[in-house]
């Protein structure tokens, strides 16, 4: 049977787990994307809570990350494969391990590029999903470079006024 409220899971590869967002607040859903409201899973001294924005057609989720006083610390973009089982409700968002940071003054970094590699050595992906990660990341570089950025990030800012 079919709930209302869709349940969200977000799987990684390395390390390998599958963790139900059963306290992420849906702000906003539709075939397109889903915006959530979060607080860390476990505490952090780093950063407190988030809005993140799954941007299903373009293979991103790109969150807004606070700290304890409600800050921004900075943009943190994740490649992501979504699956949905309609029967279950049910969204799959897998990890494809590349990431980026973009902080307030606009400089990025691209993290765990290292980890496609690892994956692709001990046979965790194929060589199919390593490509569209790759490609997904230089498409959302590109994105940032071209100053399109804000396309994504005042999706966030719109919903954060409203929560």
């Amino acid at each position: 049977m079919k709930s209302s409220k869709p349940n969200l899971y977000r799987k990684r590869i390395i390390p390998e787990e599958m963790i139900l967002l059963k306290d992420d607040e849906i702000l906003h859903l539709d075939s397109r994307i889903i915006v959530t409201k979060w607080d860390s899973l476990k505490p952090r001294k780093d950063f407190s809570n988030g809005i993140s924005a799954y941007f299903l057609e373009d293979g991103f989720k790109v969150s807004k990350i606070f700290n304890k006083h409600n800050k921004l610390i900075y943009w943190y973009c994740d490649i992501i494969e979504t699956e949905y089982n309609a029967q279950t409700n049910t969204y799959i968002f897998t990890d494809l391990l590349a990431d980026v940071v973009v902080y307030p003054d606009d400089t990025l970094h691209v993290l765990d590029l290292d980890e496609i590699g690892d994956a692709l050595e001990k046979g965790l992906i194929h060589e199919a999903t390593a490509i569209k990660a790759l490609r997904l990341c230089d498409r959302l570089l590109n994105t940032i470079y071209e100053g399109s950025f804000k396309k994504y990030t005042n999706i966030i800012d719109r919903y954060e006024t409203k929560g």
